[in-house]
């Protein structure tokens, strides 16, 4: 689990989803988890970076799941192609992160081969709710 500043965000999953999503355990594909500091409201956000390269918007899925974040590829076949050197991976993959309750998807963009994807903790009111003892009897 990843704690950032004292506050739980998200952390990798290890597999709620279910039998057919699997979380990739090679490290495919590569990826960044970075805080932002949005300093016109004073929120905190993270960006989920990940290295998609050769995959277009069409071949790519978000999507929260049961308190889980994936983010699936699967590139569409071609035809046969002779190959003298494959160093451009296609293959399919799935990434998932737990999201720690609150945490909500701001947005989701790619570009130049990297898919990023900005989530958000919206900060909310703390409230007092003040009960009263009844007497017994």
């Amino acid at each position: 689990m990843a704690l950032l500043d004292g506050n739980l965000w998200l952390g990798l999953s290890t597999g709620r989803l279910d039998a057919r999503a699997k979380t990739s355990e090679d490290g495919y594909p590569p990826y960044n988890v970075e805080l932002l500091h949005d300093s016109d409201c004073g929120q905190e956000a993270l960006r989920i970076t990940l290295a998609v390269a050769g995959f277009g918007r069409d071949e790519l899925e978000v999507s929260i799941e049961n308190g889980e974040l994936a983010i699936r590829g699967a590139k569409r076949e071609e035809g046969p192609k002779d190959y003298l050197h494959r160093g451009i991976a296609a293959r399919k993959f799935e990434r998932t992160f737990a999201l720690a309750k609150g945490v909500e998807v701001r947005k989701a963009e790619l570009h130049d081969g990297l898919l990023a994807i900005e989530l958000e903790r919206p900060h909310r009111e703390k409230r007092v709710l003040k009960v009263w003892i009844t007497p017994a009897g």
